[in-house]
């Protein structure tokens, strides 16, 4: 099996859960699915083609909505599924039933672009301090960091 039978496959066995399916090089796919279908296409991507390997997910700020990308390999080719979900509602169901290993991964989109990933298994913070303000969310395009105070210990106050 080679990347494109890979692709045809795909194809057929998502039909219409497929909104966007491309392969603009090799050893490339892309594939768009809307949130309510993707722990099912994951569950199709892993059982009959073999993606058992999440390498991460990433998320994109698009101003009135969020993309989440989750970038994934099998032994043939490299595989992007892509879905986006409004920025007034920023819900995507948890993968890990699907690839346990996405965990990591789900927990860091989480906390730096404030999605909510309904029935994760584990949704403590992960990268940012426990005291990080609640509602403050560094990868989105709206926050400003705002420099705390330099204190410098023993200087003039």
């Amino acid at each position: 099996m080679n990347d494109a039978d890979v692709f045809e496959r795909i194809r057929s066995l998502l039909g219409e859960k497929a909104l966007e399916l491309t392969h603009p090089a090799p050893r490339r796919i892309f594939l768009k699915v809307d949130p309510k279908d993707l722990t099912a296409a994951m569950a199709v991507l892993r059982k009959e083609l073999g993606f058992t390997f999440v390498s991460t997910i990433s998320g994109v700020d698009l101003g009135e909505s969020f993309e989440i990308l989750y970038h994934m390999a099998n032994e043939v080719t490299n595989l992007n599924v892509r879905t986006q979900v409004p920025r007034s509602h920023p819900h995507v169901d948890s993968i890990c039933s699907v690839i346990p290993g996405a965990i990591l991964y789900e927990r860091e989109i989480q906390e730096m672009f404030g999605l909510v990933v309904d029935n994760i298994p584990d949704g403590r913070r992960l990268l940012l301090s426990d005291d990080w303000p609640e509602g403050q969310y560094p990868m989105r395009k709206d926050w400003v960091h705002q420099r705390p105070e330099e204190k410098i210990p023993g200087g003039k106050s």
